[in-house]
């Protein structure tokens, strides 16, 4: 596996490298201070993975990301930054990985195994369907899943744009009658367990994610009409979203706005 390696920081630089040379995977890393130089090489040659800082002087890594993507379409891009905060945004670039420095070698080893084991297969697609009544689809294939909520919670974090969203957030959304809080949050887990096992009988993995604090959408594995409408105006939104959750009613309103303001 050819890799690149870029932080403005030096001691940074050699921690990563040092850990990318432990293993046995690396065929050859290359090290950089500097998003344009790293750009300039990899228009001349082919690699595997990047390993990135974020925040770093001229070009962020951000930028940087979007510019190897276009050059290299299959570059896996790993960041390697000390603010969970770009956490989101790394997701919608569609990055492959998010490590939190100080980066370990076997947070970078992770790393690799799960690029050398996607690499030549062909991924299902997921698609999210928000215009018109709430869907999703494997592979163009309809799923369901056995309880009859787990849908809801699905559409509830796709309205938010895969952004987390804590419990308390959620709750109140779904069961705005229940006073009791500890069957709440346990019919909650269960709705999440239900979710993801729904995807993994469906054949795709890592679709939705929960940690202590928030659930989540992996965002790099999903298509959805609603997102490339917020990026691009397309597909035209002919007034319905969601139309069997009534909690989607104001966003209903504000795309409704957006659609007039042209």
């Amino acid at each position: 596996m050819k890799v690149i390696a870029v932080d403005d920081e030096p001691l940074m630089l050699y921690a990563l490298n040092k850990a990318l040379s432990a293993s046995k995977d690396v065929e050859s890393i290359v090290c950089f201070s500097c998003a344009a130089d790293s750009l300039a090489w990899i228009e001349e040659h082919p690699v595997d993975m990047v390993f990135c800082d974020i925040s770093m002087r001229g070009m962020d890594g951000m930028e940087m990301a979007r510019q190897i993507l276009k050059l290299q379409p299959e570059c896996r891009i790993v960041f390697c930054t000390g603010y969970e905060e770009y956490a989101l945004a790394a997701l919608w670039m569609h990055a492959s990985g998010y490590l939190l420095k100080p980066v370990t070698e076997a947070d970078v080893q992770r790393e690799i195994d799960y690029a050398m084991s996607m690499m030549g297969k062909k991924r299902k697609s997921v698609m999210i369907r928000c215009f018109g009544t709430f869907e999703v689809f494997v592979d163009d294939h309809p799923i369901s899943f056995r309880r009859s909520r787990t849908k809801e919670l699905l559409a509830l974090l796709v309205d938010h744009q895969g952004a987390g969203m804590k419990s308390r957030e959620i709750i109140p959304v779904l069961w705005p009658q229940e006073s009791d809080e500890t069957k709440a949050h346990n019919y909650l887990r269960q709705l999440f367990l239900d979710l993801r096992k729904g995807f993994e009988e469906a054949g795709v993995e890592d679709v939705v994610r929960q940690n202590s604090y928030q659930y989540t959408l992996n965002l790099q594995i999903i298509s959805c009409d609603y997102f490339e409408y917020l990026k691009t105006g397309t597909p035209d939104y002919k007034g319905e979203y969601m139309n069997q959750y009534a909690w989607a009613q104001e966003k209903r309103n504000q795309l409704e706005i957006l659609r007039k303001n042209g």
